[in-house]
């Protein structure tokens, strides 16, 4: 983590806030979430990564169906951008016993999927109110059925994806970080149970918990406790107030600070995971994930909830050569972060799995790219998973057919948001009783979860 040098008392009134932002005190004016007395341990360690691909993944080119009738097919439809038979890296579904080809920018981790079964993929879940189901001629009934806010829009889908509120509204909290709220009592530590990399989200925060952030480059300080800054802001912390107000930020920012300072220490003792991430951004985040991981014990954490994020998924052209760059960088981000995991003999105990603004037309548009849908896949990785296999219902690839909500692919979710992420939630330790709470919208699904894990 990063501390901002402060030279004086008027520059640290100054830039106040943006420090206490960098050094992950989101909660700048209060202490909950922050570094306090915490509850024991539960003694065993569990740790969502989310991966959130940013606008909007065309997950038509990241699973194809590989028989030669559907291939067929999906190749007529996706036109120029089709990826080649004979370069798809071949998978099957045992539950539909249908053959499926993975991206060839894949490579790195198929494996994971064939061989030891720490990788499944969920098939067209998206945002939804309730399940949609079809006409009488087949199609899906969307006339008087409630629709999420805004489909199609960047912002307010991701909104959606991150706040599990499909029908707008100022929420302000995500899943996660109501998440975080419950499991308050088993996650223990030095450290806030929700962890951003790189940057703050909307995910991460709760009702009574809030997240830090962690700098992608480095943890350590930028001045040390010798420095005549850190020394200044030490005193002003020091400076005693009547003002209730003052004293809860003083008080914050000392919380936050000890959490840099803990894990700082942590991360000089520990050893070298031997693992060579990419260099890529998602590559450096997966990165600093592994790291804290490592020194988990040395923080008391037993339960995190990571962000991580990987921009540039809005093709609307150039999509084959965009895809090859991203999908590289994100498998071999991947297989880099599942090798640390071995090493650390964390496989079964860490769950990254990937999310996305919403899917985009199977149909392609006139600039070798597509546009904005609906319905996506997602893959899911860990030892924990029931890898090998592809949850939920891939659609059927018919322009108007049964799945498509418009003439152009753009496939209706047969999985929840809801649904997939209370999926990782029951596993990560929430309880039937508070799934309400994390997941108000959950209850219009009968509460039925893919089983996951």
């Amino acid at each position: 983590m990063t501390f901002k040098r402060i030279h004086s008392r008027r520059d640290f009134f100054q830039s106040g806030f943006r420090t206490l932002s960098s050094i992950g005190a989101a909660a700048a004016l209060g202490q909950a979430g922050l570094v306090s007395a915490r509850a024991q341990s539960a003694g065993d360690y569990k740790a969502l990564v989310c991966i959130f691909l940013y606008g909007g993944n065309d997950a038509g080119n990241l699973l194809i169906p590989n028989d030669t009738a559907t291939y067929s097919n999906y190749q007529k439809i996706r036109q120029n951008i089709a990826i080649g038979q004979g370069s798809l890296l071949t998978i099957r579904d045992p539950g539909t016993n249908q053959n499926f080809g993975l991206h060839p920018s894949f490579a790195n981790i198929a494996a994971l999927y064939n061989t030891s079964k720490r990788l499944a993929l969920l098939a067209n879940v998206g945002t939804l109110v309730q399940p949609i189901g079809k006409s009488t001629a087949g199609a899906p009934q969307l006339n008087g059925v409630p629709l999420p806010y805004n489909l199609y829009s960047h912002s307010d889908q991701v909104n959606e994806w991150q706040n599990a509120t499909p029908q707008g509204g100022a929420v302000t909290t995500g899943w996660s970080g109501r998440l975080a709220d419950k499991i308050a009592g088993l996650s223990g530590g030095h450290v806030p149970p929700a962890i951003a990399i790189g940057g703050n989200t909307l995910q991460l925060i709760g009702q009574t918990t809030q997240p830090s952030t962690v700098n992608t480059s480095n943890f350590s300080l930028v001045a040390p406790a010798t420095d005549p800054g850190s020394v200044a802001l030490q005193n002003l912390l020091d400076l005693a107030s009547g003002a209730s107000l003052i004293q809860a930020a003083q008080h914050s920012l000392k919380d936050a600070m000890g959490v840099a300072q803990a894990v700082n220490s942590a991360v000089a003792a520990s050893t070298s995971l031997g693992v060579n991430f990419p260099g890529s951004d998602i590559g450096t985040q997966l990165s600093q994930v592994a790291k804290l991981i490592q020194i988990r014990s040395a923080l008391g954490a037993s339960r995190q909830i990571f962000f991580c994020n990987q921009g540039g998924y809005d093709t609307h052209s150039n999509q084959i050569n965009s895809q090859v760059t991203l999908y590289t960088n994100l498998a071999n981000a991947l297989a880099a972060f599942d090798q640390a995991m071995g090493v650390l003999n964390m496989q079964n105990n860490v769950m990254a799995f990937t999310q996305s603004d919403f899917g985009r037309t199977f149909q392609p548009n006139g600039n070798a790219g597509t546009d904005h849908g609906w319905g996506s896949h997602s893959l899911i990785m860990g030892g924990a998973v029931k890898g090998g296999q592809i949850f939920g219902t891939f659609p059927n690839l018919a322009l108007g057919g049964p799945d498509d909500s418009t003439t152009r692919g753009t496939w209706v979710p047969t999985t929840s948001t809801d649904q997939y992420a209370a999926a990782l939630a029951k596993w990560f330790g929430l309880s039937d009783a508070d799934l309400d709470y994390v997941f108000p919208n959950l209850k219009n699904f009968g509460y039925q979860l893919p089983a996951l894990a």
